[in-house]
């Protein structure tokens, strides 16, 4: 992955998108307690799209007409939107906000793996298998091992936010197989768009007839969830990729969790597990081994 220097600038960027996707997970929480768990992710995906063809339009970018690449837009949807974000929704209906952001953590150490499975150029390294190892120990401490084997709501909530996390690394993996070289705000409208058009009629039919009479407090969550925490944080997201470089922007996976949990606590009063901290503190270390700031001592070579 790409290492570059980080100038103080892109570490407030990193920090400021790290707490904008801390934020998603409270939006989501409120905005769950009067809508279903498909409605919510059809107003996201439906204003963040208008958002991001503003975008578009303002900056005068082609739009696509291939057929090809809207059925690449369709697949990218499907896995970065359509089945993570249904995943966490449901989670977090049964989880803590908080606990939901450190199994998010967890989608660079997938993206390792799935990488590795389908390009030469990812092999696994001694290096990255440390992290990974790291990272499934920080997981399995986080859920408890003695809840790693039960099917009671909250032991599968933690399941589909893993779950989530492996949608979210196979559509890295589509991103660079099918949509390297388009413009980032074309590949993220195209991408929200074909989910909005899957998850409109999906919430229709299993939460009912979308309302527009919801609480102010659901609005602003709803409105948060989308413009500001997926269609501006794309373009975030982008900005810091192009200042920062790929291995440095995924950094911004320890910086979520921090955000998420202590928002959770000051506005929905939730308290974690320590074991939530401890293998949240694993599972850093391991992100940090993969993302080489914590270097492995190299083998010495043996005397001829």
């Amino acid at each position: 992955m790409t290492q570059m220097s980080l100038s103080p600038r892109a570490w407030a960027e990193l920090f400021l998108l790290g707490a904008i996707w801390g934020g998603v997970f409270l939006a989501a929480r409120l905005a769950l307690n009067e809508v279903g768990v498909l409605t919510a992710v059809a107003h996201r995906t439906v204003w963040a799209a208008l958002t991001l063809w503003g975008v578009v339009l303002w900056l005068r970018l082609p739009v696509p007409t291939s057929p090809r690449l809207w059925a690449a837009f369709a697949i990218m949807g499907l896995l970065n939107n359509l089945i993570p974000f249904t995943l966490l929704n449901w989670a977090q209906l049964h989880i803590e906000s908080g606990l939901a952001s450190i199994f998010n953590a967890t989608t660079a150490v997938f993206g390792v793996l799935v990488a590795a499975a389908i390009f030469a150029d990812e092999r696994l390294t001694r290096q990255k298998l440390l992290g990974v190892t790291l990272g499934f120990l920080g997981v399995a401490t986080a859920i408890g091992l003695e809840n790693l084997a039960r099917f009671d709501p909250r032991a599968l909530a933690q399941w589909a936010a893993l779950g989530a996390t492996l949608s979210y690394a196979v559509a890295g993996v589509w991103a660079r197989k099918a949509l390297s070289g388009l413009a980032p705000q074309i590949a993220a409208a195209g991408m929200l768009t074909c989910s909005a058009l899957v998850a409109l009629p999906l919430a229709w039919i299993v939460d009912g007839p979308l309302t527009l009479a919801l609480s102010p407090v659901t609005w602003g969550a709803l409105a948060y969830y989308a413009v500001i925490g997926t269609a501006l944080a794309y373009l975030l997201y982008y900005r810091v990729l192009a200042m920062a470089g790929s291995g440095n922007l995924m950094l911004v996976t320890l910086l979520i969790p921090p955000f998420a949990i202590a928002l959770g606590a000051l506005v929905l009063g939730e308290a974690l597990a320590p074991r939530a901290y401890f293998g949240f503190a694993l599972l850093a270390l391991g992100l940090l081994v993969l993302n080489g700031r914590l270097p492995l001592p190299r083998r010495r070579a043996l005397p001829r």
